[in-house]
């Protein structure tokens, strides 16, 4: 056995008491003759917590004459009681550099709710930072109790052997086989909890982590889901829980058949954590439940759901909470904005004025943060949100959980007429059928000043000079400003002389594409699909769809296509490029190009 072993074992049957560990009277009389050598009253030499100090102490001892006379007089008792005393030291300077290799890291934290409006993207977040992690997820509602979260008995069907009442074996005369039959039976069903708390036992020694996500936490009674698992929250700095539970004889059950033959790394590490030499024992027996500290716990919380299950104050100071802001979509590679739009048929509105908008409004009507929409609050299909799903989620919604306390008083919710527009009137009638009535949908959306994501401002003019004015136009207009200042940057493509204005650049870039890149038209798909996460058909369309475009947006009034020049891929595909262009749009374009080495250059 190594000193380093003999220090472990030594310190594994001490109890956390120093003075246990000698006998008093030997350190009474090291102690007089500290003090006398050092000149004060008094000295306690357990007041020595480091090696490094007690071997000065036991160097100045063995230069005293006086104490090397009660050495020779007593056998030198009292020189073995210091060694054991700095065997003692030593062990434990040992445990607390080991102990460092389960502490968890500084920049994750064990416990933390991700809390915010609905749409923020908080679950989203959670499964960012957990991307190829063990993860177990579950959700919070109501009728979630202990049994639900944790474990309990079920009755489950099994297949056993028939017997007859002779206790024989019941064999089919024509097969020759054993018959069995169907029964039903109780047995231990884990939750979520056991299934990731016995998961992060099992990793813990191969620095492994095991994630428990709790979806919509305040949607359940917290005191009654974790009932005396509250207790576990409680975490010391190596990341175990600072108090550990009694499991009930189910669980032990349970816990015993699981953990059965598994040895965990650092045990006497984690046993002196507790003082008890055999607490990790204990826990694989499952007769004491302790959190590990690769157990990591993380919840989401809607704020406008607060009041479902207020949690009370003891519960919150276990948890850290990380808030999650209402804010602007944005594509994770890119970062450029995700430009999702509401499409009500022959116009279409920027999603994110709209948010804006209607967050202001009910900031303003209910003095609170906790019912505004996020971002992702309605999920888009290709970046856009059609009127069926706007009304039937975000209106029905915003009518029924968030104004109809506070009235439809407000010129936000009245028509050109003062009449209230109720949610009934969001659909109409005809022919039998009921459908969304576009006419109210654009009125709402007008009332708040949501801005229009492409423009249709003006008819189309010939000459260069008015398209580049009406092309900076709509960068000012889809850039969340009132302004009708134009922005005059002009940018040269590959080092030529000719200097283009937004449109123009971004047609460049797409002939680079066509012409030196050689992509197919379904490679050019792609590449403004993966920057601009918008329908593809309002960036590209092909010559042949056009005439169906036009006929279905004829209320498109503005130069929407460069549809007097088409390009032709290597595949013999012929499309249109678009001539509208937002300010995230522009910087997803500059993105694309320097990814393909084309080479765009801005001159103010």
């Amino acid at each position: 056995m190594t000193t380093e072993e003999q220090y472990k074992s030594f310190i594994l049957n001490c109890t956390t008491s120093p003075k246990s560990v000698n006998n008093y009277s030997d350190f009474k009389r090291i102690n007089e003759t500290i003090a006398k050598i050092k000149g004060v009253d008094s000295f306690d030499i357990y007041s020595c917590v480091h090696t490094k100090e007690l071997q000065d102490i036991i160097d100045s001892l063995n230069n005293n004459e006086e104490f090397k006379q009660y050495e020779k007089t007593g056998s030198y008792q009292y020189s073995n009681a210091l060694k054991t005393y700095m065997r003692f030291l030593c062990a434990k300077e040992i445990f607390s550099n080991e102990a460092k290799k389960v502490k968890t890291p500084s920049n994750l934290t064990l416990q933390q709710i991700y809390y915010g409006a609905p749409g923020t993207g908080k679950s989203k977040t959670i499964k960012d930072l957990t991307f190829g992690e063990d993860v177990i997820r579950t959700t919070f509602h109501p009728d979630s109790d202990y049994a639900s979260f944790v474990g309990t008995y079920k009755p489950i069907t099994e297949e056993v052997v028939l017997r007859d009442c002779y206790g024989k074996k019941v064999i089919d005369e024509e097969t020759n086989e054993v018959v069995k039959e169907e029964r039903i039976a109780y047995k231990f069903i884990p939750q979520a909890f056991l299934e990731a708390y016995v998961e992060a036992w099992k990793k813990l020694g191969s620095s492994k982590k095991q994630y428990l996500i709790i979806e919509e936490i305040n949607r359940g009674n917290c005191a009654q889901i974790f009932g005396d698992l509250f207790q576990l929250l409680d975490r010391n700095e190596y990341g175990f829980s600072d108090y550990p539970i009694v499991a009930d004889k189910d669980m032990q059950k349970y816990l015993e058949k699981e953990f059965a033959g598994w040895e965990i790394t650092n045990k006497d590490e984690i046993n002196q954590l507790y003082g008890e030499a055999n607490m990790v024992n204990l826990i694989m027996k499952g007769e004491r439940l302790v959190l590990p500290s690769n157990l990591y716990i993380w919840a989401t919380m809607n704020t406008s759901d607060q009041s479902l299950f207020p949690i009370d104050s003891a519960f919150k100071r276990r948890w850290d909470w990380k808030y999650v802001p209402i804010r602007e979509g944005r594509d994770k590679e890119t970062n450029v904005p995700l430009n999702w739009y509401i499409n009500t048929g022959d116009k279409q509105y920027k999603w994110w004025s709209f948010i804006s908008k209607v967050n202001e409004l009910i900031g303003s009507l209910t003095n609170s943060e906790d019912k505004q929409l996020g971002y992702f609050f309605c999920k888009a299909k290709d970046g856009e949100i059609d009127a069926d799903l706007f009304v039937s989620k975000v209106i029905f919604y915003l009518w029924n959980d968030v104004f109809k306390d506070y009235g439809f008083d407000d010129k936000d919710f009245q028509d050109e007429e003062g009449k209230i527009l109720s949610f009934d009137r969001f659909y109409e009638d005809k022919n039998g059928k009921t459908n969304v009535d576009i006419a109210i949908v654009e009125q709402f959306l007008e009332n708040l000043g949501v801005e229009d994501f492409f423009s249709d401002e003006g008819e189309e003019e010939d000459s260069e000079d008015s398209y580049e004015k009406e092309s900076d136009w709509n960068l000012n207009n889809n850039n969340n400003s009132n302004s009708n200042s134009y922005d005059y940057t002009k940018y040269r493509v590959n080092g030529s002389s000719e200097l283009l204005g937004k449109g123009r650049m971004a047609l460049a870039v797409m002939e680079y594409l066509v012409n030196d890149k050689k992509e197919t038209y379904s490679e050019i798909l792609s590449d403004i699909s993966r920057i601009i996460n918008s329908k593809t058909d309002r960036i590209v369309i092909k010559v042949e769809d056009y005439p169906l475009w036009k006929e279905k947006y004829k209320n498109d009034k503005g130069k929407r296509w460069y549809d007097d020049y088409p390009l032709t891929t290597i595949d013999n595909v012929k499309f249109y490029f678009t001539t509208q262009w937002g300010k995230g749009n522009i910087q997803a374009i500059l993105h694309l190009a320097r990814t393909k080495g084309c080479t765009v250059e801005s001159v103010k």
